[in-house]
């Protein structure tokens, strides 16, 4: 099975119409391993998985999922293939209760048959979830709908799970209980590629990480070296 669901890419370049966001970027995730990508707003963080899950087409440059060539598939593929994305902001269908989202997250016809099965695990996982489940998801907290958009990515039963910006618009406490999630999933050995702002956060759960910097990879490493980098904490630690 090693490489099976290895994503990898290679010289990516992508962008919105005449605005470029990414310049030749590569990047390679293995299989059970988490992997940020971190840097500044603007950087491209959010195009990049966007790429990744088929919403934008790359203009050049390769993305590879095990031997399946991502760039040739239709989006709504990929899950599929074990790709599941939790867009920033989220993105859930408010005007659904929490299960009825979930349900939406096991819509491909591999994932409806095991859809009791995987909710009943997401509910274990998220116990507040299971509280609020005939509960519309547009009248919780932004928390209790990250957990919700995490689980409905969880629902399809991913092989790689990407994350964009978990941790926007929360509050400090509730930053530290999706971070505290994330090192759970990853613990029970799902692969995770997580795009984050909050550096100082994502460097405590992930193994390794990229530095996306104006549309290029400017630095990667082991976690514990990127920490210990004083350019980078320089830029991202406020130099302490």
């Amino acid at each position: 099975m090693s490489g099976a669901s290895t994503l990898e890419l290679s010289g990516v370049h992508a962008g919105y119409g005449d605005f470029q966001a990414l310049f030749g970027v590569g990047l390679r995730v293995e299989p059970g391993e988490a992997v940020g990508v971190v840097g500044p707003n603007g950087a491209g963080k959010t195009t990049l998985l966007r790429v990744i899950s088929g919403l934008i087409r790359p203009r050049a440059g390769t993305l590879r999922f095990g031997c399946r060539d991502l760039a040739a598939l239709p989006a709504h593929e990929l899950p599929g293939l074990g790709i599941a994305h939790v867009p920033e902001n989220r993105r859930l269908f408010p005007n659904l209760t929490v299960e009825e989202n979930l349900r939406v997250g096991a819509y491909a016809k591999s994932a409806r048959a095991r859809f009791a099965e995987r909710r009943d695990h997401v509910y274990a996982m998220f116990p507040r979830l299971k509280e609020r489940r005939h509960q519309l998801a547009g009248t919780m907290s932004g928390g209790e709908q990250q957990m919700c958009a995490i689980g409905r990515a969880l629902m399809s039963g991913p092989r790689i799970l990407l994350l964009d910006e978990p941790s926007a618009g929360l509050a400090p406490l509730v930053v530290k209980q999706v971070f505290d999630l994330v090192a759970r999933i990853r613990g029970e050995g799902l692969t995770v590629l997580i795009v984050e702002q909050n550096v100082a956060q994502v460097l405590r759960v992930v193994d390794r990480a990229y530095v996306l910097e104006t549309g290029r990879v400017s630095a990667e490493g082991t976690a514990a070296d990127l920490a210990a980098d004083p350019a980078i904490r320089r830029s991202y630690f406020g130099g302490h």
